[in-house]
């Protein structure tokens, strides 16, 4: 897949020209726009700022936690994770727009599938610092071809990951060893950046450059490409956004139980 396959919506320019403000759903995440901007990704395939934050062990995940309960249901808990303390401003900026584009990514992937906008929905998290609809698309066609320039074999981001076992292997870098102690031929890509606490993209590109070096097996065929399965409040809005955010939120308090 070159650079030039990474889709861009025509929905999404569309809706950057008219100052729209909800939330764009497509095949492998959504877009939240306030006013034309993207304010927030989210995509099955990349962890979310809760996980970048919490996995290591920057803010306790009941802080995080809190911060959802108490702020969610205005859709400031950003805000609330400065106001209280856990988060510095520029700190809250940095990850945010690392998860922003790490899910956008993924979302603005090739799909064959519909693509639709919800008009008015915000995300729970609040605004943090809007990013340009043209912006997010150009990082998304860069990061592509990135990864094809270092490994143009596109299926092994979805296959598990295995160490290759070959006499006269280059030494693994820090970075790379962290990846591959839980490389156990189980795992995928996206499992090891969440467990790692890392931006997908970022360990996607590991991947692919120790593929290239020979540090990993390659899959004898291309990995069948599983379909994201975005969480239910997505996939059908009710009229009313409080009550997916309601679902939301019970689906994260759950998942922790």
């Amino acid at each position: 897949m070159t650079s030039a396959a990474v889709a861009v919506s025509p929905m999404l320019a569309r809706l950057a020209d008219e100052g729209a403000t909800g939330v764009l759903v497509r095949d492998h995440g959504v877009l939240y726009l306030a006013d034309g901007q993207v304010v927030h990704a989210e995509s099955p395939a990349a962890p979310g700022i809760d996980v970048l934050l919490t996995a290591g062990g920057r803010i306790a995940r009941t802080g995080w936690d809190e911060a959802v309960q108490r702020a969610g249901a205005r859709r400031e808990v950003g805000r609330f994770l400065v106001e209280s303390g856990q988060l510095a401003d520029g700190e809250l900026e940095i990850c945010h727009l690392g998860a922003l584009h790490d899910a956008a990514y993924f979302t603005l992937a090739p799909t064959g599938g519909p693509t639709r906008f919800r008009y008015g929905v915000a995300h729970w998290l609040g605004r943090v610092r809007p990013v340009a609809a043209a912006e997010v698309a150009r990082e998304a066609r860069r990061r592509r071809a990135l990864l094809d320039a270092v490994w143009p074999y596109p299926e092994i981001d979805s296959a598990p990951v295995l160490p290759a076992v070959l006499p006269g292997s280059p030494v693994a870098a820090p970075r790379q060893r962290a990846l591959l102690a839980l490389a156990d031929g189980a795992r995928t890509p996206a499992v090891i950046a969440r467990l790692l606490g890392r931006p997908a993209f970022h360990t996607l590109l590991d991947v692919r450059r120790m593929a290239a070096a020979g540090l990993v097996e390659t899959p004898s065929e291309p990995a069948a490409q599983p379909t994201a399965r975005l969480p239910g409040w997505v996939a059908a809005f009710p009229d009313d956004p409080d009550i997916a955010l309601l679902r939301r939120l019970r689906d994260a308090l759950e998942a922790n139980l």
